[in-house]
């Protein structure tokens, strides 16, 4: 059997006649390297296909090219928007995405965490939340000294770098579209109580009511957990109580679904007797009928974001701060006017 045998950074430099040092530079997109020389360096490797070792680049520049992407976050849609996001700002660079999962809680998610370091030797970190929320897991990151990008965290004085979104702007300007359908008794479902976005959710939710002068009614209000399930276990006791909500808004996209479910088994047309919004914009909103009104969060964007605020961190030992990035209304056929009765 034919055999092709695998380029070396050897072969590219006697393509390119250049030094083996000069194509290190010119792959790791150092400085000091004449445009001439690095366009000739790049046509002889696509050339030859040549794909630099991971271990040899680690080996030659110090790094393991690793970027380590945490997280502790029920909604899976929401995690496949990170991993794209943050994958995609990698690629850019020839680094690799490191996902881990925490397990535990307290000093055993510190030592999962401070684990996955000590085995993979990532190059940073970048911590979504609720982890990017955890004081002591932040302190324990900033005692090892590893570079790290936090995504949507409580503390916004802390020194590390994060990104993150108005949230509780874009539950008033939720709520306020719904208000401005006519609805008045609006269900609310929150999310996970480890999240700082979840109380921001709500604290937008009762600012868009306070505004119009709804009185905050504490029945219309039920704790979900960022889950389908409950979602559905939520709405069908919104749905069932005496005097039931016109609309309802969920906290993510995950629980709408589950409202939307409660919806059909209890034959309650969407949106003739019944508005559902969600919040994300996940693919999920997408796929059910109706399809959900929801808020576009950036999820994708902001893993991006954060990856790039990490990577300028590694390269150049500085980076901007912060990054906020913006919301969008997302009208589909799950939301209309309320009806008169």
């Amino acid at each position: 059997m034919h055999t092709v045998s695998r380029k070396t950074i050897h072969d590219v430099a006697k393509a390119a006649g250049v030094a083996i040092k000069t194509v290190s530079r010119v792959l790791n997109d150092e400085p000091n390297v004449r445009p001439e020389t690095r366009a000739r360096v790049l046509a002889a490797a696509e050339q030859l296909q040549y794909q630099p070792s991971l271990s040899a680049r680690s080996l030659a520049g110090r790094r393991s090219y690793l970027i380590g992407l945490v997280y502790e976050n029920p909604s899976a849609n929401y995690l496949v928007d990170l991993q794209h996001g943050a994958m995609a700002r990698c690629r850019k660079e020839k680094f690799r995405l490191f996902v881990h999962q925490c397990s535990g809680r307290g000093d055993d998610l510190i030592r999962d965490v401070m684990g996955l370091i000590d085995q993979t030797h990532v190059d940073g970190l970048i911590v979504s939340p609720p982890l990017s929320e955890l004081a002591p897991l932040i302190a324990a990151l900033d005692q090892r000294n590893l570079p790290f990008v936090r995504i949507a965290p409580n503390d916004l004085q802390h020194p590390s770098p994060y990104v993150d979104m108005d949230d509780e702007g874009a539950a008033r300007e939720m709520t306020e579209y719904l208000i401005s359908e006519g609805h008045r008794r609006i269900g609310f479902i929150i999310g996970h109580p480890n999240h700082i976005a979840s109380s921001l959710r709500m604290r937008g939710y009762r600012a868009a009511l306070d505004q119009h002068q709804i009185a905050f009614d504490a029945a219309y209000v039920r704790q979900g957990y960022f889950v389908f399930e409950s979602g559905l276990d939520a709405a069908r006791e919104l749905l069932t109580a005496p005097n039931p909500p016109t609309a309802v808004f969920a906290s993510n996209d995950d629980m709408a679904a589950g409202v939307l479910l409660a919806a059909h088994e209890l034959a309650i047309p969407v949106p003739q007797r019944l508005s559902i919004a969600g919040f994300d914009d996940t693919y999920i909103s997408r796929i059910v009928w109706p399809r959900l009104t929801t808020v576009h969060q950036p999820s994708y964007d902001l893993a991006f974001s954060a990856t790039d605020l990490l990577l300028h961190s590694l390269k150049d030992g500085d980076s901007p701060r912060t990054a906020r990035l913006p919301h969008k209304l997302i009208r589909r056929e799950s939301t209309g006017p309320a009806r008169l009765e």
